[in-house]
């Protein structure tokens, strides 16, 4: 089934259906928020009762988006409802982690009160765990598939809906400075101009505004870069007590990892984060070379280029050390092909 023959497929179920449930990941950033709070303006623009879920609460730097106050918890389904559809989850882990007993009951309750399973992801590692799986490995965005679902459905754009949308683009595309930024991203954003959104503010809050305590963060994560021996490779970490003497957020080193790769003859950048869950890895490079399965040998994924995993059992400096390594392999190996 191709991706447009799959979001017909999901178009039909939400048209007869009445309450609706959307869940995003765990840790959502913009294209989770924005594509799971426009798909609720769209099913509400249809007369539908739609409900965001997620397990975490949506980051500073999302709440400007309509309806990101309504966002409910995971464990608390409000009733039963005709579908379940999951946005920008590449497996079910991503909704709540299985390992975490509460997370794992949560998920559970959740789809119990749901009658039937949807997805709608561009993850190429997603298995399809749904009963309707639309996966397009080549969508710059989740964002751009809601779009199409949209005007599948029907239902104009407002400038609500273009805020969600745009931010879902144009965070999975680094402000369309990665390469995955293809004529079918543009397309969308062009579309989205005739609402009048505010995209120039919508820009800066997420690419430009900083609060100072992430300013402190940066700072302290730059102030252990270091390089391999060819300065191809770079690797910075953090640790609890970095966040809490700034009084910075999680969110805030979200895209501290860039610095690192964005260096000039960077190839690939890493960024190690302690947390009480583990020592989460935010992996990045540019074009050609990848980070992906860097990220798969410790059972994390995602994108070729942007990628992460969570290390466990280890100290952040041990498995900072442990990743970069591997991180260092991976790049000669790369470099040897090319």
């Amino acid at each position: 089934m191709t991706r447009h023959e799959a979001l017909e497929a999901i178009a039909e179920v939400l048209k007869s259906s009445a309450r609706i449930a959307v869940a995003a990941h765990l840790n959502p950033d913009g294209d989770c928020i924005g594509s799971a709070l426009a798909l609720r303006l769209i099913l509400q623009a249809m007369g539908k009762t739609a409900d965001v879920y997620d397990r975490d609460k949506v980051p500073d730097n999302l709440t400007m988006l309509a309806g990101s106050n309504e966002v409910r918890q995971l464990d608390a389904p409000q009733g039963r409802y005709d579908v379940l559809v999951c946005v920008d989850c590449a497996d079910l882990s991503r909704v709540a982690d299985p390992s975490v007993p509460t997370q794992a009951q949560a998920l559970k309750a959740l789809m119990e009160a749901c009658d039937d399973f949807l997805q709608i992801d561009h993850h190429p590692s997603n298995p399809g765990y749904a009963r309707i799986n639309a996966i397009d490995g080549n969508a710059a965005a989740t964002a751009v598939m809601i779009h199409e679902l949209m005007e599948l459905l029907d239902v104009k754009a407002t400038p609500e809906i273009a805020e969600c949308l745009y931010t879902g683009v144009s965070t999975d595309t680094g402000n369309f400075l990665q390469d995955n930024t293809n004529e079918d991203a543009l397309r969308v954003v062009a579309a989205l101009q005739v609402t009048g959104f505010n995209q120039a503010a919508i820009g800066r809050k997420l690419f430009a505004e900083r609060r100072p305590e992430q300013l402190a963060l940066i700072t302290r994560a730059l102030n252990t870069l270091r390089y391999d021996e060819s300065h191809h490779v770079t690797c910075m970490l953090l640790t609890l007590r970095d966040f809490e003497e700034t009084g910075a957020l999680s969110e805030d080193a979200d895209t501290i990892v860039n610095f690192g790769r964005d260096i000039a003859g960077v190839h690939m950048a890493m960024l190690a984060r302690e947390t009480h869950e583990g020592v989460k890895m935010s992996l990045r490079s540019i074009a050609p070379y990848t980070v992906s399965e860097v990220a798969k040998r410790y059972g994390g994924g995602g994108h070729a280029m942007a990628a992460g995993c969570t290390v466990h059992g280890m100290g952040v400096q041990e498995a900072a050390d442990a990743v970069f390594e591997d991180l260092q392999m991976f790049c000669r190996q790369q470099e040897g092909s090319a």
